[in-house]
């Protein structure tokens, strides 16, 4: 039986309405949309084609946008694989100064996916070590904070996280060492350098 027209576009709704308006073809597919559908969708401006295979309700084009609605695109671009990470994650949970002006993304390691606008970082990340926000992950702020120092980012980026985190009871000394000891010296160093600044 096929869907009815309503029953369609309330399908698509549900599935772009926790993704901040955005989709892809293969979720219009799965709610009922053909190929040709979303082509036809796509060229009477009904929704925003954003990238190839990623479009937008055009109705969420006109509310006011958050701040980090482009993660959530982002995150469609990589099929859900790729988690918020380093200066990127920072920035999304506002810990220190981090400002990056490209996209950083933990992917796992045979992620073969690239565009210029991120920079993917490869690793496997725990679940403990995510936060699930409305369509994208990201890593928790104890996991930016170290990932940041093992890269070593600006220090003054990481110092200032590092301040914001235990003042706001996100993070305590302890466990920034600890996790810090696990992703290798760079780490450790930074992150005693910021633990001697905050004190």
């Amino acid at each position: 039986m096929l869907r009815d027209r309503t029953d369609t576009r309330a399908a698509l709704w549900r599935i772009a309405g926790g993704q901040r308006g955005y989709f892809t073809a293969s979720q219009a597919l799965e709610a009922g949309y053909s190929y040709q559908a979303q082509r036809y969708h796509a060229q009477r401006g009904n929704w925003t084609a954003v990238d190839r295979g990623i479009y937008r309700f055009r109705e969420f084009d006109a509310l006011p946008g958050g701040e980090d609605d482009h993660l959530v695109r982002w995150s469609l671009w990589s099929k859900g694989r790729a988690i918020i990470s380093h200066a990127t994650a920072l920035s999304v949970h506002d810990l220190g100064t981090a400002n990056p002006s490209q996209i950083h993304f933990t992917v796992p390691p045979g992620f073969r996916q690239k565009d210029d606008a991120v920079i993917l970082h490869r690793a496997e990340l725990a679940q403990d070590e995510i936060e699930e926000r409305d369509g994208y992950r990201v890593t928790t702020p104890v996991r930016a904070i170290i990932e940041c120092a093992a890269v070593q980012m600006d220090q003054d980026v990481v110092d200032s996280a590092v301040a914001e985190a235990l003042e706001r009871g996100l993070a305590t000394r302890r466990r920034l060492l600890h996790t810090a000891q696990r992703l290798g010296a760079r780490a450790e160093l930074g992150i005693e350098r910021a633990l001697q600044e905050a004190q």
